[in-house]
């Protein structure tokens, strides 16, 4: 079967979790399929001969699409005037739509695969099998960051949050197949059919991801994009609210914050207690080095996967009812998990105190992961769902 596949950034280098799920899922599906991989390059700072060559094993063709930021406004605009989501606006492009085309026109696949809602605008019309992949319940998080933001932000949210609801709903009747990243994403998609989406989790790759012995520079480490609002978020909370209730007690707790792009509040942070690192060339230094991981999220939906880097690379890890709920690895057993700054800062301390107990939580989550995360066990009932439909 020929696949086209449809993704809002090129998946390279894997610093995104859009990007990480896309490229695995390319890499899987290749083994018994051909790939015509489509991804368009909003900010057009990608190495795009990097991510060729990483990309070109797995793909019969590879094709990048600039969206100039000359019409991104004029495209935003238009996505107002007609009711849609403006973030459906920015990733889309007349000229872009006209080359997808050309490239469907001209190998003919079997079926079409679009990742994000963002992306479906390009494929909806076009008569020929296809997938989305909501990944998350991207409409659920605008109104998290709703309820979050300041005065003058509150309303914009609220608007694409109603804008994304309304689209993400109308997305569901256009598509063959729907799939998204847990159980608890599938029951926020406003539609009265969503139990009909099928949940593909994330995996992760164990023969990358795996126990590096190293000097522990640090006790305590957060990792993910820096400049992703709900990452950002998490490391304000980490380091303003739950670290003061763990100095209280050891002092000299270090915290490293890794990841690409760190927003100016997260920089802010670094002191002499807090190391905030930037981009890291390879981010399994960052666990290795570190003893404990946590994920402190209070907003952002679907599977977080610096949960399953970290737990196979046996670092035993802290994290929030609401990232475990994709997760559903069992508590204090596998995790640990706290609604609140003091539940985590609790949480981090009975570690710090308990080697053992470490230990055996490593132990716990790395055989959990390699059960449940692998990357090929996760995909195969998406090869099946495509293959069936398609035939």
């Amino acid at each position: 079967m020929r696949i086209f596949v449809l993704l809002s950034r090129i998946p390279y280098p894997l610093e995104k979790g859009d990007k990480l799920r896309a490229f695995y899922q390319i890499k899987v599906l290749s083994e018994k399929h051909e790939i015509i991989l489509c991804a368009l390059n909003p900010l057009r700072n990608a190495d795009k001969q990097k991510a060729f060559e990483q990309l070109q094993p797995y793909c019969r063709s590879v094709n990048f699409i600039d969206l100039p930021s000359c019409t991104r406004l004029v495209n935003i605009l238009e996505s107002y005037f007609a009711g849609l989501p403006l973030q459906s606006g920015y990733f889309y492009s007349r000229n872009a739509a006209k080359k997808i085309k050309t490239l469907i026109q001209e190998y003919q696949p079997d079926h079409l695969f679009a990742q994000l809602s963002r992306t479906a605008r390009y494929l909806v019309d076009i008569p020929i099998k296809k997938t989305l992949d909501y990944q998350d319940a991207f409409s659920y998080g605008l109104k998290r960051r709703a309820d979050k933001a300041g005065f003058l932000l509150k309303s914009v949210f609220r608007m694409e949050h109603k804008r994304m609801e309304a689209f993400e709903k109308d997305l569901f009747d256009r598509f063959d197949i729907k799939i998204i990243i847990s159980e608890q994403d599938r029951a926020l998609i406003p539609h009265p059919r969503n139990d009909t989406i099928v949940v593909i989790p994330n995996g992760v790759d164990m023969e990358f991801f795996h126990p590096l012995l190293r000097e522990k520079m640090q006790e305590i480490v957060f990792t993910g994009n820096m400049n992703y609002h709900p990452n950002v978020d998490a490391a304000l909370f980490l380091a303003k609210e739950i670290m003061p209730m763990v100095w209280q007690h050891k002092p000299d707790t270090r915290l490293l914050l890794a990841g690409a792009s760190p927003h100016h509040k997260v920089r802010s942070l670094a002191n002499r207690k807090i190391k905030v690192s930037g981009w890291i060339d390879d981010i399994r230094e960052a666990y290795a080095t570190s003893g404990i991981f946590i994920a402190p999220m209070r907003m952002g939906t679907g599977l977080q996967n610096k949960l399953l880097e970290a737990m196979a690379m046996k670092i035993p890890c802290i994290t929030t009812p609401l990232a475990n709920d994709a997760l559903k690895a069992k508590e204090k057993e596998e995790i640990l998990t706290g609604s609140s700054a003091r539940q985590l800062a609790d949480a981090l301390l009975f570690l710090l105190d308990n080697q053992q107990e470490r230990n055996k939580m490593a132990e716990n989550a790395f055989g959990f992961v390699k059960r449940n995360y692998h990357w090929s066990k996760a995909t195969a009932p998406l090869e099946k769902l495509m293959r069936e439909i398609s035939l």
